[in-house]
């Protein structure tokens, strides 16, 4: 009759117990490498979310000075025929010439239907109503000649000393402000609406 190992097995288990606390221990009294890469790494992480964050909420919040106009169907029309009019003055969208105004600075108005092509094609138009302000056309003209985009005219019978147009927005004024005219270009300008029509 064979006997049994009761021993053997106990023996067994009671090695590879023993093995594990040594293990255990070993590893209990090794020093600890720092996890400086990781950490640094998190704080990466953390920092580029938070600005993320910040420049999110801050897009979602930001005010403009402008209003932005209901965009109206925008056919091209043949030059001196009826279409209906403009929801707004300088308008914003609408019908207009097939044709583009050359960019750039006017000592003339330019034609209604030529100015919504232009802002059809992401321009910017700054347009004035003052007779006698040689130095307000001469600030609007620096401005304007920073730009690829833009065009400069004289606009008779504006409710306000200056208008900015884009596509679908609007911003009138009486007294010259640079930064809420550049700001207005920068946030408009270059933006094709041709897919945008009404």
């Amino acid at each position: 009759m064979a006997k049994p190992q009761i021993g053997k097995s106990q023996t067994k288990k009671d090695a590879k117990q023993k093995a594990t606390v040594e293990r255990t221990e070993e590893q209990r009294a090794k020093p600890r490498e720092p996890r400086t890469g990781q950490l640094g790494l998190y704080a990466v992480i953390a920092v580029i979310l938070l600005v993320a964050g910040y420049w999110g909420y801050g897009k979602m919040t930001e005010t403009h000075a402008w209003t932005a106009v209901p965009i109206l169907p925008s056919p091209h029309v043949p030059p001196d025929i009826p279409h209906p009019p403009y929801n707004s003055d300088p308008p914003t969208s609408g019908p207009h010439a097939p044709g583009l105004a050359r960019w750039g600075v006017y000592s003339d108005p330019v034609p209604k239907e030529l100015q919504v092509h232009n802002l059809e094609d992401g321009g910017v138009v700054i347009q004035y109503s003052c007779q006698d302000c040689p130095d307000l056309v001469k600030k609007l003209t620096a401005i304007a000649e920073r730009y690829d985009r833009t065009i400069l005219a004289p606009y008779p019978g504006l409710d306000r000393k200056i208008a900015l147009t884009a596509w679908g927005s609007i911003d009138k004024f009486d007294e010259f402000d640079e930064t809420r005219i550049v700001t207005f270009i920068k946030y408009h300008i270059g933006i094709d609406h041709h897919g945008a029509r009404g």
